[in-house]
């Protein structure tokens, strides 16, 4: 844990009591914070309360008395309208801010020195977190990884001179941290999205900003309108900007040719490293990861050699074109994190020959978006409530059985997959859809199609990362 040692003796509000709510309660407790928490959820002030942490409904609290309010950051500030503790704070003056301003504050008083990437964008952001962390890890590195990935950013070990973190912040958590201020700072992209948190395009892009603009290097993906226009707009103020593309060769900065990593300085060209042979980390989204994370590792002080080591190692996230497992010519894919068509699309994108396992609780626009990668799938195999919709869209493009459940497709998909003919096929599962008609959360369906490859005979595990 990181104690909340800025805020000792002040008294803190605080809203939201899930699981990094509780552990920042306890971290400011811990500091010598006098903590006053509340939530909606009865539930989760029991849990507090059994936890130690002192509880009452911050409606009837003395606002002017509290040095600082921390907030939750699943609880709206903006949009679609503030919730009525945000409305409470600023009636008051109270600043609001969340767990990532703890820790930065709690790094800037004792260790301003410790390095420290943080990381956002609309997609990527947990691949290029762990891909980073692994890197400094296998380098001998102390690391320390969380945030929005894994652990709360507090229940890390406190913050010395000579130990890394590697942050993965959400645009809720940049909204609540306004002192952000990263060795690195990575913005991989923006398309829109949490709009209904954010209202509009602009201001979603504005708060993903602000992390860059506060890192001593700014690292940031081009291949969108949005973040070139950030780049320039940083460059200008005096920033120290790399640029990094996974498609376009750039002038300066870092840039994917096929499987290789380029680094270009006025326009010459080195390569850096390589993607060729590494399976956790096919296609082409993933050399915009492999280029963030190489780039953060290189500011933060690593060598080369070290980083295309930490890249070969990589075992890849669970969930998200996780391989896990191989039989012959066959080879298994875990891509259960995929809930939508947008994020089906880099796995199908990955693989030339493709059995593709498909459905569940669809999402609007359904697999429409997908057809342009229609001629990699050999067949395809739905599930679930989306069957018959996707069955339509695919219509005679692509052969296709609704096998209802995730263990028939998988057994018919080996099946099928096993007399290919045409060098490796892929069984993935990467269903374009939510998973409530028939599993829990993504996680437990990931989980059921490794269970269910494993228990096929002569498949061999391959050793996955952890969740």
């Amino acid at each position: 844990m990181i104690p909340a040692n800025s805020f000792s003796g002040k008294h803190v509000a605080l809203f939201g009591l899930g699981g990094s709510g509780i552990a920042t309660a306890l971290a400011l407790v811990e500091g010598g914070a006098n903590v006053l928490a509340w939530d909606d959820n009865p539930d989760s002030v029991a849990k507090a309360n059994a936890a130690g942490i002192a509880t009452g409904d911050l409606r009837s609290a003395d606002w002017p008395g509290f040095a600082s309010f921390v907030l939750s950051p699943g609880v709206p500030l903006t949009h679609p309208k503030p919730h009525w503790s945000v409305e409470l704070a600023r009636g008051a003056g109270v600043e609001i801010i969340g767990d990532i301003e703890l820790f930065g504050r709690e790094r800037s008083r004792a260790a301003p020195d410790a390095p420290f990437i943080a990381i956002t964008g609309t997609n990527g952001k947990s691949t290029t977190t762990a891909l980073a962390a692994h890197i400094l890890k296998s380098a001998g590195r102390d690391t320390q990884m969380g945030g929005n990935i894994g652990r709360a950013v507090m229940t890390l070990d406190p913050p010395a001179t000579d130990r890394y973190y590697v942050v993965e912040c959400s645009s809720y958590q940049i909204d609540l941290a306004p002192s952000i201020n990263p060795t690195a700072g990575i913005l991989l992209n923006l398309t829109p999205d949490h709009l209904d948190r954010h209202g509009t395009m602009q201001h979603y892009a504005g708060i993903k900003e602000r992390l860059v603009a506060g890192s001593g290097t700014a690292i940031i993906g081009v291949d969108d309108i949005h973040c070139a226009q950030i780049a320039d707009r940083l460059e200008r103020a005096g920033k120290t900007v790399i640029r990094i593309s996974k498609r376009l060769p750039l002038t300066d900065g870092y840039f994917a040719d096929g499987t290789d990593l380029m680094e270009a300085v006025d326009g010459r060209y080195t390569r850096i490293g390589f993607l060729e042979g590494i399976g956790s980390l096919r296609g082409q989204h993933n050399a915009q990861n492999a280029l963030a994370a190489a780039a953060a590792c290189l500011a933060v002080g690593l060598d080369l050699g070290e980083i295309q080591s930490g890249l070969q190692s990589f075992p890849g996230l669970a969930h998200r074109m996780e391989q896990v497992g191989r039989k012959n010519h066959v080879l298994f894919v875990n891509d259960s994190k995929a809930t939508n068509a947008d994020a089906a699309a880099p796995a199908l994108s990955s693989f030339p020959r493709i059995y593709w396992i498909a459905g569940g609780l669809a999402k609007e626009g359904g697999i429409e978006p997908l057809r342009s990668y229609f001629p990699r799938i050999a067949r395809a195999y739905l599930i679930g409530e989306a069957a018959p919709a996707f069955s339509a869209t695919l219509g005679e493009a692509v052969p296709y059985e609704i096998s209802g459940t995730l263990a028939a497709a998988v057994e018919h998909a080996a099946h099928d997959a096993a007399r290919d003919g045409h060098g490796e096929a892929v069984v993935l599962l990467s269903p374009a859809c939510a998973s409530f008609d028939q599993f829990k959360n993504f996680e437990i369906r990931g989980e059921a199609f490794r269970q269910a490859v494993h228990a096929i005979e002569g498949v061999t595990p391959i050793g996955g990362p952890k969740p």
